[in-house]
């Protein structure tokens, strides 16, 4: 969506803290032992609490609040019966909606101390996020986050996962533009003041291809090797982008 009154501006600060509060408590609970159901569950108290509702949940029968993927899950994973384990990398994905917003953002964690491997994967998630920003501009074309994205990631020695992309959001989840995480030549949509999306690099330790587990919802990547996801929803603005759900 584009933000086009103060009520916007309101609505969707609103559901972005929500978001924020969120991601912040759940990582605080991130530690070996825990399940990832019990982190739903928190989840959904503390939202219910703020009048706040799952989004994926709402959308498109998501069976949890909040997406949860560990090791080689790129991205909606289901929460359930698994419990953590030192090194295990952690990615908390947050998508909410309240008074007609939504908001989307996400985060990789290490369980414990983790390997140095993994510290770095999560790591390089974030630069390519900050590599993006820096070129999030109105009158930038949208396929300038993909290069961003993609130059910093495979600077650092991984892969983009192939296919996974942030979005347009604002009045619910998945709005155009498409936010490829690769440069994509034949994209013409230009960043415009106002505009909401999100950047969502998902990086891989080794292949690129993800695929489907036969819950018809978790991704994972098909060698099996780690995966990484940070995720925020911004507004371009023409002085520079601002962050909703900074957590």
């Amino acid at each position: 969506m584009s933000i086009e009154t103060k009520a916007d501006w309101r609505g969707l600060r609103e559901v972005g803290r929500v978001v924020g509060l969120t991601l912040q408590t759940l990582a605080r609970k991130v530690s070996a032992g825990v399940t990832t159901g019990e982190l739903d569950a928190l989840a959904a108290a503390l939202i219910a609490t703020h009048g706040a509702r799952s989004a994926p949940a709402m959308v498109y029968g998501f069976p949890g609040t909040v997406l949860i993927s560990v090791n080689d899950e790129v991205v909606h994973g289901i929460p359930g019966p698994r419990r953590l384990r030192d090194g295990d990398l952690v990615t908390l994905d947050v998508t909410l909606e309240k008074g007609g917003y939504v908001a989307d953002a996400a985060r990789t964690l290490v369980v414990g101390a983790g390997s140095p491997d993994a510290q770095r994967l999560a790591r390089c998630a974030r630069d390519a996020f900050d590599a993006a920003l820096a070129v999030a501009r109105v009158g930038t074309r949208v396929n300038a986050i993909g290069r961003a994205v993609s130059r910093e990631v495979r600077r650092q020695g991984f892969s983009v996962v192939r296919g996974l992309c942030g979005h347009g959001v604002g009045r619910t989840i998945h709005e155009p533009p498409t936010v490829a995480n690769e440069y994509e030549p034949w994209q013409r949509d230009i960043l415009t003041d106002g505009l909401v999306l999100t950047i969502e690099p998902m990086v891989s330790a080794g292949a690129a291809d993800p695929v489907e587990d036969a819950d018809g919802w978790t991704l994972r990547t098909i060698d099996g090797s780690l995966s990484a996801h940070y995720e925020d929803t911004l507004v371009i603005t023409s002085d520079g982008p601002v962050i909703l759900t900074a957590a």
